[in-house]
């Protein structure tokens, strides 16, 4: 498995453990100590480690991706690059988990998913292709670096349909490990939200008082999300609200020093 250390990646390993599966966990910086499962040093931008990942496995999922990096050279380079490595060695399922929308939203991180699907669909590899929504912790990662700020400029007609990684996780291990299945559907969270009540939750979870101030962004992309293209409402099967997730994994983490700013405020 790559990208063993992110997000997904994370809740991936332990699912794919406690379902009695080997794993070989691949990142580009290994954790040290760990003796549950197999680690090995993977660079899928230089191919560093990639022939050794995939030596006498079956079952490759490929969890690695570069969202602020250079996305080219690891989503679609990279993802080519394992392909071809996992053809060599008889691989018998390729796991590739992708995001909604990417066929529908300018956005070259997008596009860049977009192609690497096209790679898995394209390879002499089965492969098997889920589409999530954005996951809660990576929502709650970008307004934990907004709530430094004294107040949060945000597009905030945005639609998001946010899901627990955890959920997403639980779909492939069950469904898409044991053989190929192709293209899946879709994985989406329960509710719909704008951005502006994903800010406003999430500052309630933390008891802050920052303002949440609409930023008119006008580009195509923000359109996109703004029209809802990625969302899938029709695929809502995940169960853990945005709200649940806020209570059980920040509300202990509140903002004391806030308590004295005033009143919240917001313009939208």
């Amino acid at each position: 498995m790559t990208g063993a250390t992110g997000t997904l990646g994370e809740a991936l390993l332990s699912r794919l453990q406690s379902a009695g599966h080997d794993v070989r966990a691949a990142s580009r910086s290994p954790p040290a100590g760990d003796g549950d499962c197999e680690w090995v040093e993977l660079d899928l931008t230089s191919g560093d480690g990639v022939a050794a990942a995939v030596e006498d496995v079956d079952t490759v999922v490929h969890a690695a991706t570069a969202p602020t990096g250079d996305t080219e050279a690891v989503d679609v380079a990279g993802t080519e690059r394992l392909l071809d490595a996992a053809a060599d060695v008889g691989v018998s399922n390729f796991v590739y988990p992708s995001i909604v929308g990417v066929d529908d939203i300018p956005y070259s991180y997008y596009d860049h998913k977009l192609a690497a699907e096209r790679a898995v669909e394209a390879s002499d590899v089965p492969g098997t292709i889920l589409r999530a929504t954005q996951f809660h912790e990576f929502l709650a990662d970008i307004a934990g670096t907004l709530s430094k700020l004294p107040v949060w400029p945000l597009p905030t007609a945005m639609r998001l349909q946010p899901v627990a990684a955890g959920e997403v996780a639980d779909v492939l291990v069950d469904h898409a490990v044991a053989e190929p299945r192709g293209r899946m559907p879709p994985v989406t969270g329960p509710e719909i939200h704008t951005v502006g009540d994903l800010a406003r939750s999430y500052r309630t979870a933390r008891g802050l008082r920052r303002p949440v101030v609409r930023l008119p962004i006008p580009t195509a992309t923000v359109r996109a999300f703004r029209d809802g293209r990625a969302t899938r409402p029709d695929r809502a099967v995940g169960t853990v609200t945005w709200t649940e997730w806020l209570r059980n994994e920040v509300a202990d983490q509140s903002d004391v020093s806030d308590a004295e700013t005033g009143p919240r405020a917001d313009t939208i």
